[in-house]
């Protein structure tokens, strides 16, 4: 299947922003009872506000609410799953990056979610965000709006059969027809409310990638490959009844952790192939900013009919990039697309876009930089692009 929609604007944004220290602390005084939900909410309705407000003013159309409301999405909203606290280490796989990470550092996640009945869809966790956001601005604007959507496979990767309790699933292809369904019933809903721009955020793609991931999967006896293929399958089943004029786009990191930590490396060599042709997406949000990337080689497999959006402004450290520079990198994204696609680099061009790697703030705590060096970030986006597209 092919679409003939890109992403809407030359420049845009992943979606986290940093928040504000007043967020920051009413978050903590609402999770210590300290503070009434309608009291946090004003408080996230008024950070929301000045976000789109600093959108706008540094150029960037592609509007979102930060994430300000702190990951209130997918999985927490579906019959069937159960937030598990204090989790025992053997139900993780401990080849995945983030998870090996943690235990480098000899901890575990505090928590995470985990299928222990049948999954139904009961109520949109996105809706509500979609809805508060629409209010915040300007009629003709609704149509800019992104939302950022969970990764289908995420809890499964870090988990594999431990992800669903026995005797709910008899298998992981029953676990996943349901989590299709609900994603279908998600993408109906926030249509039928004006949503046109989707990004879904999937770092576990890239960690297919990694070396290490690999290697560890094989010692445990988990063929990569098929798993991968059966995850493509899993996105191909949760998008097949999206409308065709909703733009999904997929973004693809090595894990931005707190404090601009990252998780894994490796270029995209190894999934270009599949990810760009077997996915049934619209764009790609790559992470771009260092060597840990890789190069632009896999991008020849992009096909005419998809386009990629640049992550390579860094969102980790404050330090602004050389615009010229950057440009460079565009023209040379370009040049290998062009190669691959038989096109010429001014069409290649036409199917690029700039962003940041990530998000300013994957986590609560943000990354090493400040509010005002974020803004200078966006506003190096904005400059780059129309540097290379005068109609940016």
């Amino acid at each position: 299947m092919s679409f003939k929609h890109n992403p809407p604007f030359r420049a845009e944004h992943i979606g986290s922003l940093l928040r504000p220290d007043y967020l920051l602390e009413a978050r903590k005084k609402f999770d210590q009872k300290e503070l009434t939900y309608e009291q946090l909410r004003e408080l996230e309705d008024k950070a929301i506000e000045e976000a789109v407000r600093m959108q706008r003013e540094v150029g960037i159309k592609t509007l979102t609410d930060g994430e300000y409301r702190f990951y209130d999405g997918f999985f927490d909203h579906l019959e069937g799953f159960e937030v598990v606290y204090d989790p025992p280490l053997d139900i993780f796989k401990l080849y995945v990056p983030d998870i090996r990470a943690f235990v480098v550092k000899n901890t575990k996640p505090a928590n995470t979610v985990l299928c222990t009945g049948k999954i139904k869809h009961v109520k949109s966790g996105y809706l509500p965000q979609l809805e508060a956001l629409k209010a915040l601005v300007r009629p003709e604007e609704v149509r800019n709006i992104k939302l950022t959507l969970a990764a289908p496979e995420w809890f499964h990767l870090r988990h594999g059969e431990h992800a669903f309790r026995p005797g709910v699933y008899a298998n992981r292809d029953e676990y996943f027809d349901d989590i299709a369904v609900a994603y279908r019933r998600e993408l109906d809903i926030l249509y039928a409310a004006g949503l046109r721009n989707v990004q879904i955020d999937d770092p576990l793609l890239s960690y297919f990638c990694a070396e290490s991931m690999l290697t560890g999967m094989k010692e445990a006896g988990e063929d990569s490959d098929a798993l991968l293929d059966r995850y493509i399958q899993l996105y191909s089943d949760c998008l097949a009844s999206r409308p065709d004029d909703m733009t999904i786009g997929l973004h693809l990191c090595r894990g931005n952790f707190r404090h601009s930590i990252h998780f894994s490396e490796g270029g995209y060599d190894a999934i270009a192939v599949k990810l760009f042709n077997e996915i049934n997406v619209d764009c790609y949000y790559l992470e771009y900013d260092t060597e840990r990337a890789g190069t632009f080689e896999p991008l020849r497999h992009l096909p005419k009919h998809k386009s990629v959006v640049l992550g390579l402004v860094t969102s980790k450290f404050p330090e602004l990039e050389d615009r010229q520079v950057l440009k460079q990198r565009v023209l040379e994204a370009a040049s290998v697309i062009a190669s691959g696609s038989r096109e010429t680099v001014e069409e290649a061009l036409q199917r690029i876009n700039v962003s940041p790697q990530c998000g300013f703030a994957s986590h609560e705590e943000g990354n090493l930089l400040g509010m005002d060096d974020m803004w200078k970030k966006l506003s190096l986006v904005k400059d780059l692009a129309a540097s290379v597209w005068s109609d940016a």
